[in-house]
């Protein structure tokens, strides 16, 4: 029985731009009459636009050299010379094609340094040949690409398809892999192309009429040493510095653990003397020589100021917390592979929206806590502040995508659907936790606040409230950077990320780290009698964030390709996104942290 397999494409993009296009921008062989695959949400919000090809074969089939169609340019023709030079463009700015065979990426392998051998999931449209004989990307290949100022294009493609005949004794096999190797041929005879010869050359000042003509062959091989449940694993294994990440991420761990059972060790020893002076203390001339964090015992629950904005931050903190724990949770179980197309965003935005009632309990829980009475303000805050300056933020990000007329525009109907599902579902869920939230008693204090506040005494410049908070961020970030460093290569070095369950045990230790650090800083702020700890603890660990953000300008800078205003403006409006997000969750984790501790050690000594 012969089965068709069936070939998808998907966007182009480049590492030198952030701007990915859709197949059909680019004019190649097309097949419009096919039904495009439905895409879920996270896809849409990736960019990914996959659509059939015209690239049609028939299992154990082998085709050699076919035509797959014919593409003619008239440089004397405004729009053929427009679609000729939007291709030459793309060349210069090396974009990738992806393609798809059995939901499976059809690879590009070549060798790489050290005999290591590299597999990638997309192959150049083509290369360019510089002015002063420069071979630019893929024109390294092959050393019939020479003529200066000129184009090759990569017209014709070697397939190979490998499978995998199943055993238990049913007819037929399984795809196991897709390779292919990208070629150029310049063929004179469209109708009978022999795929030999001269390379497809476009020199740049050329012009008259321009044929280039679209062939392909497939070849099929059969591999019994690889199953399919593993078929993914030779794209995984052979991602760049692999071996490196590993061993990195190995020692951040320790180090940070390391560091985290030095300050736990030395928080609980100074601790635990203290508390046991303090209670020890029954004459009142001892009394009367209190010092350090028991002074401010009259003052440290007396509400902060801005307590309504803090109280909106923790809300929408407390979701985007729970909402990574989730996500990051599935994607150790493997719900979340790389084969589950999109299915990390579509996870991460459903659980945002569902989880509207937390942010709201949580939020107005502490605002009634900091005495506050404009209940309605809050909510509408917590509903709306945050998420309005992302979606602002998102919004004229895609009008710039949508003037380059790059596939990584959101198309209208799924904006309103995203606004959809904000305004009916997580707002009303916010309101119903808020309601909760407003309707249970204040928190209960274990000390009484004094009617007048004590006056905080001349600060050193270690506990000063700036280079606190400064301080604090880098311990939470020197446990992070190194995950930082490969995240970012897969959204902006298009590399796929599949190491869910390091950054799961990351994402932990950095909840750890944040607390630590955060309640150290507390303790030697108190100890210095200043009890303003609440905006304090919710800024140390959230200046992570900032630190995240010079990591991004500098990895933009020293690693990154990218060219053109609205790639570096895209860029920078998606970190910013990024950065907020991330000092919203730091922030939340540092002043649950402290609120715990304070409260603890103000509950365990006798305060007269």
């Amino acid at each position: 029985m012969e089965a068709e397999i069936e070939l998808f494409v998907n966007r182009l993009d480049s590492v030198e731009s952030v701007l990915p296009y859709e197949y059909a921008a680019f004019d190649f062989c097309q097949n419009p009459e096919e039904k495009r695959p439905s895409e879920n949400l996270g896809q849409v919000l990736f960019g990914e636009r996959i659509e059939p090809s015209p690239y049609k074969f028939l299992f154990n089939k082998e085709e050699t050299c076919k035509t797959v169609c014919t593409r003619t340019y008239d440089t004397q023709k405004p729009d053929q010379k427009q679609k000729l030079n939007f291709l030459k463009k793309s060349m210069l700015l090396n974009y990738q094609h992806h393609w798809i065979v059995d939901n499976m990426p059809v690879t590009w392998c070549y060798d790489v340094e050290e005999g290591q051998r590299f597999c990638n999931p997309g192959f150049p449209i083509g290369c360019y040949i510089t002015k002063d004989g420069h071979q630019k990307d893929a024109c390294v290949i092959n050393s019939e690409f020479h003529e200066r100022d000129t184009f090759y294009i990569f017209n014709h493609v070697d397939i190979k398809i490998f499978y995998h005949v199943v055993e238990n004794g049913a007819t037929g096999a399984r795809l196991v892999a897709a390779k292919l190797e990208p070629k150029s041929y310049k063929h004179t005879n469209p109708e009978n192309p022999d795929c030999s010869g001269v390379p497809m050359d476009i020199n740049n000042q050329a012009s008259g009429e321009i044929k280039i003509v679209y062939t392909y062959s497939v070849t099929f091989q059969e591999e019994k040493d690889i199953r399919w449940a593993s078929r993914w694993d030779y794209i995984l294994e052979s991602m760049p510095h692999t071996h490196i990440q590993w061993f990195s991420i190995m020692n951040s761990l320790v180090i940070v653990l390391f560091l985290s059972g030095m300050v736990a060790m030395i928080m609980l020893r100074t601790l635990h003397k203290d508390i046991a002076r303090y209670n020890q203390m029954d004459s009142t001339e001892d009394a009367q020589e209190e010092f350090g964090w028991k002074l401010v015992h009259g003052d440290i629950f007396r509400p902060p100021r801005k307590g309504m904005l803090l109280s909106v931050f923790l809300g929408s903190g407390t979701q985007i917390l729970i909402m990574t724990f989730v996500t990051l949770f599935f994607a150790c179980l493997g719900f979340l592979s790389p084969a589950n197309r999109g299915a990390l965003m579509t996870c991460a935005v459903v659980l945002w929206v569902l989880l509207g009632t937390p942010a709201g309990y949580v939020a107005a829980r502490f605002y009634k806590s900091f005495g506050g009475e404009k209940w309605k303000t809050n909510v509408l805050l917590t509903s709306f502040l945050c998420p309005g300056i992302v979606f602002a933020d998102f919004f004229i990000m895609n009008l710039i995508l949508w003037g380059e007329g790059s596939s990584a525009a959101i198309p209208f109907g799924t904006l309103v659907a995203i606004l959809a599902l904000w305004f009916c579902i997580s707002v009303p869920l916010t309101f119903i936790g808020a309601y909760f939230g407003f309707k249970k008693n204040a928190i209960e204090h274990p000390v009484r606040t004094n009617q007048i506040p004590r006056q905080i005494p001349e600060q050193s410049f270690y506990t000063k409230p700036l280079p606190g908070i400064i301080m604090g961020g880098i311990l939470p970030f020197g446990c992070i950077f190194i995950q930082l460093f490969f995240i970012l290569n897969s959204i902006w070095s298009h590399q796929m990320y599949y190491m869910f369950g390091f950054l799961f045990l990351v994402f932990i230790i950095l909840v750890i780290t944040c607390s630590e650090a955060t309640i150290l800083l507390c303790y030697f702020h108190l100890c210095a009698e200043d009890y303003h700890w609440q905006w304090r603890s919710f800024l140390t660990s959230g200046f992570t964030a900032v630190y995240f953000l010079i990591y991004a300008i500098h990895y933009f800078f020293s690693k990154l390709q990218i060219t053109g205003t609205a790639s570096t403006i895209l860029y920078f409006g998606y970190t910013m996104i990024m950065v907020l997000i991330f000092f919203l969750f730091t922030g939340t984790i540092g002043f649950f942290a402290c609120f715990w501790f304070v409260t603890k050690i103000y509950s365990v000594v006798k305060v007269d």
